[in-house]
């Protein structure tokens, strides 16, 4: 953190909520947990004592995050200044974390991207740089569509940030075509985003897509009058097509199972009446999302059911096809490029998944009030901020990939490999030296046996002289730390 100068990117200048907020900071990235178990900690480890906030309370600490929340708009400004460049890639997704209590304004029910159907949740849309940095976090009710936050984000880049021209990245549910339509008035934005598959149907249905061209390639770009002054760019990834055939034919197996036996139990007399046959079979069509491949006859004693084959066929012809939009023109981003930027959207996915499960822990939120909710949030994006850069300096001690700047040559659509240096970490979880590979969890757990003991000379008297010594670090610990310090902001 002080390699990154974060304490002036939250305050210029020195105060105690300032402290509270750097340690909440390095709590959440060594010991994410509530307020209260965050303060106890501070009690018995050195933490409280490097950042002299031992005797704070949780209210203490809730007193800091209004705080903090009252100078976010400066603090991402700064942050943009440091990571967004005029005329560059901004890439942007929405999530959503699950609430616990019921009193909270923000929590509604919605899309649970947790998988937690019918709880109360808060979404937020996350923003980055083209390598997938945290520039800036908005909070939102719960229910709120992914494509209505987008144009904020944009006025946000604009207004707050002042940035003049920008591409802007999103997937295809959160750039509209509203979005599009505005965004055009404006000659400075661009953007990269994809086509639903809807549109991708009509598009073949049209001819203005052909797929017997994908026989000799995988990446094509083509055009479209629906789309004028766009560039489409398609693209067919074979593994994938595999993929979800074999995901779709498990699927369907599994529901044509379940289907059979409620037929059984209706053929012995057992479920009986149209609408109690009718609830069964909508809990097993819909569990797994077949309820469109099947043709279902229910009467008051008899239930059949078949396969729409012609319609399963219809989609699995689209399995493996996508098409990039954008209006970027060819000279600045070629098709290949197209498609690179488009999937640099996973390092936005990296970062929720980082946030939510992984390391951080934004989730459950249990604070009841507005504010803390937005504070909370803000505070795990700061941790992520610090960790993101965390994560780029170790890639060497962790199983990542190295080789960065292998991935603007590959080919852009087949599936993701990592290289051969990468992979050997993986398979034999040892690197060159022989020592094990780490993940960030890991490495984090190996630094943490670091510990500064309070020694005293021999004699039974309170008043002998103590002194401190700090255990010396192995190798491991030694060139992780040593990589810390060369991080490049």
């Amino acid at each position: 953190m002080r390699r990154l100068g974060f304490a002036s990117l939250i305050s210029s200048k020195p105060c105690r909520e300032r402290d509270l907020v750097i340690a909440m900071v390095a709590s959440r990235i060594i010991a994410p947990a509530t307020k209260l178990a965050t303060t106890r900690l501070w009690h018995h480890s050195t933490l409280g004592q490097d950042f002299g906030v031992v005797d704070a309370t949780e209210d203490d600490l809730y007193e800091a995050m209004d705080w903090l929340l009252a100078g976010q708009d400066r603090i991402q400004k700064k942050l943009a200044g440091r990571h967004l460049c005029e005329d560059g890639l901004v890439l942007y997704d929405l999530s959503s974390s699950y609430m616990e209590g019921e009193h909270c304004p923000l929590a509604k029910i919605g899309y649970s991207r947790d998988e937690k159907r019918g709880t109360l949740q808060v979404n937020y849309g996350l923003m980055t740089n083209d390598r997938g940095c945290p520039v800036a976090i908005s909070v939102f009710d719960g229910n709120t569509s992914d494509s209505t936050t987008f144009l904020p984000q944009v006025k946000m880049l604009r207004d707050q940030f002042g940035l003049r021209a920008m591409v802007m990245v999103g997937d295809r549910g959160m750039i509209s075509n509203k979005a599009i339509n505005e965004m055009r008035q404006d000659t400075d934005v661009d953007w990269v985003t994809a086509l639903k598959t809807a549109s991708i149907r009509t598009l073949i249905e049209q001819k203005h897509l052909q797929l017997d061209l994908f026989d000799e390639r995988n990446l094509l770009e083509i055009t479209s009058p629906d789309f004028p002054g766009e560039r489409l760019v398609a693209c067919r990834n074979l593994e994938l097509a595999k993929r979800r055939a074999h995901t779709r034919e498990a699927l369907l197996l599994a529901t044509e199972d379940e289907l059979q036996k409620i037929k059984v139990r209706v053929a012995n007399g057992k479920l009986a009446g149209k609408d109690k046959i009718g609830l069964a079979v909508g809990k097993v069509v819909n569990q797994r999302k077949m309820a469109k491949h099947f043709a279902l006859t229910i009467t008051e004693d008899n239930f059949c059911f078949i396969r729409l084959v012609a319609h399963i066929a219809a989609e699995a012809a689209l399995d493996g096809l996508y098409i990039i939009r954008t209006s970027v023109n060819a000279e600045r981003m070629d098709s290949e490029t197209c498609v690179r930027t488009y999937k640099s959207l996973a390092q936005v996915e990296r970062a929720f998944r980082s946030l939510k499960t992984m390391d951080l822990k934004v989730r459950p939120i249990h604070h009841r009030l507005e504010n803390r909710v937005r504070a909370h949030i803000f505070l795990c994006m700061l941790a992520y901020y610090v960790e993101w850069h965390m994560r780029e300096a170790w890639r060497e001690l962790m199983f990542a990939d190295e080789d960065q700047a292998a991935k603007q040559v590959r080919d852009p659509v087949a599936t993701a490999k990592r290289s051969t240096a990468a992979l050997k970490k993986v398979h034999s979880r040892a690197l060159e030296d022989g020592t094990p590979t780490h993940s960030f969890k890991t490495l984090m757990e190996e630094l943490a046996t670091i510990t500064r003991n309070t020694c005293s000379t021999p004699g039974n008297t309170e008043h002998n002289p103590t002194f401190e010594i700090i255990t010396a670090s192995t190798a491991k610990q030694k060139r992780a730390l040593e990589l810390i310090d060369n991080i490049q902001m």
